[in-house]
């Protein structure tokens, strides 16, 4: 009797120790999910998005079970699908567009247990955290190129929807073109679509017609920059590496790296401890960046953005510091200032150089 109690004894110990160290039992995995406002292979803002995702993967393998849903519009069909994959047990859930600010923050409530992360948004809540990438830092780096390489003189823009993070970066590649040739102007066209490759390809054909020989967009697919080769103009390619779609064309890409982010998201949670930190990264966090920049710039243009590339990256430099003139000319921000965060996450005014009238 005392033999067999013996080793029950022993037995029970070792369960403890095993489940105290985890060596045979795993624990669940962390359930995460991404909603996405285009395809994963829109080849720009999901893509980028998904790779980010992988990153995750890659780097905590069996720690974490993924989900994706791509192509949600933005609005009540948003709130829904947010609502089920919280409902099938993810525990944190992404939500990767600016429309899906308020689904996201409605949907939040109900679920208390989980974190939500909504990308490029201003409203957060107790489970509601807010992530963006500084894209107006290569946007300014693309347009000292443009202002190299355009010939007449006249850039294009194709626009999404008028808020805040679109309205920066058209100021932003133009700001930096003017650095390089203060006559320089942009035209922009609206398309008030994220992502529609034959919207896109139109308003492209429409800028190219007005002379624009430089487009950038704030648009999801490549449609933009395959115009332009079609059209025998340059283009850049916008959040993800868009050289192989045009690389007659192609003078650099934009990009957004989110496999940072997600992985430390991830981490925490694991940790119990869930990231609840507004985060706003920008080139020196490793957040996004400029590559796959044209061997075919002039040294000029080369040393010009490999200088202020150097100087964004270690944090010397700032692209909205003034003077930042208006569209009319007026001082919108003084020598040797510059915005703050909250001011450029609200600019409302077209700088010098933009041609046209901002939607209301």
């Amino acid at each position: 009797m005392k033999t067999w109690k013996h080793t029950i004894r022993n037995l029970a110990g070792a369960v403890a120790l095993t489940l105290l160290h985890g060596t045979s039992i795993a624990a669940d995995p962390l359930k995460m999910a991404w909603v996405y406002v285009g395809p994963v292979g829109d080849g720009g803002w999901t893509y980028a998005h998904d790779l980010g995702r992988k990153a995750a993967m890659a780097k905590l393998g069996d720690k974490i079970q993924t989900t994706i849903v791509e192509s949600v519009p933005e609005g009540a069909d948003a709130e829904r699908v947010i609502r089920d994959l919280a409902t099938k047990g993810n525990r944190i859930v992404f939500t990767t567009s600016f429309g899906y600010m308020e689904p996201t923050l409605k949907a939040a409530k109900s679920f208390p247990k989980a974190e939500f992360y909504h990308a490029t948004g201003f409203k957060s809540d107790k489970n509601v955290t807010i992530y963006n990438s500084r894209m107006y830092e290569p946007a300014y780096l693309a347009g000292i190129i443009a202002g190299h390489v355009s010939k007449k003189g006249v850039l294009g823009f194709v626009a999404s929807f008028p808020i805040p993070e679109v309205v920066r970066n058209i100021n932003a590649y133009t700001m930096g073109a003017r650095s390089v040739n203060p006559k320089i102007t942009t035209k922009v066209v609206w398309v008030n679509t994220w992502y529609d490759p034959g919207k896109e390809r139109q308003a492209a054909e429409a800028l190219i017609g007005q002379g624009a020989d430089v487009l950038l967009q704030n648009t999801d697919s490549s449609a933009v920059l395959q115009t332009a080769q079609d059209k025998g103009v340059n283009a850049f390619g916008w959040d993800s590496d868009m050289t192989a779609y045009a690389p007659k064309a192609h003078l650099a890409s934009a990009i957004e790296v989110w496999g940072g982010y997600y992985t430390k998201v991830a981490e925490a949670a694991l940790a119990g401890k869930p990231l609840k930190t507004t985060v706003w990264g920008g080139m020196k966090d490793g957040m996004n960046d400029l590559v796959s920049i044209s061997a075919a710039l002039s040294p000029e243009a080369k040393k010009a953005v490999a200088e202020k590339m150097t100087a964004i990256k270690s944090g010397k430099m700032m692209v909205f510091t003034g003077p930042i003139k208006g569209q009319d000319g007026s001082i919108k921000l003084a020598a040797g200032k510059s915005l703050t965060d909250k001011e450029i996450d609200s600019v409302n005014y077209y700088v010098e150089g933009v041609e046209g009238q901002l939607p209301k």
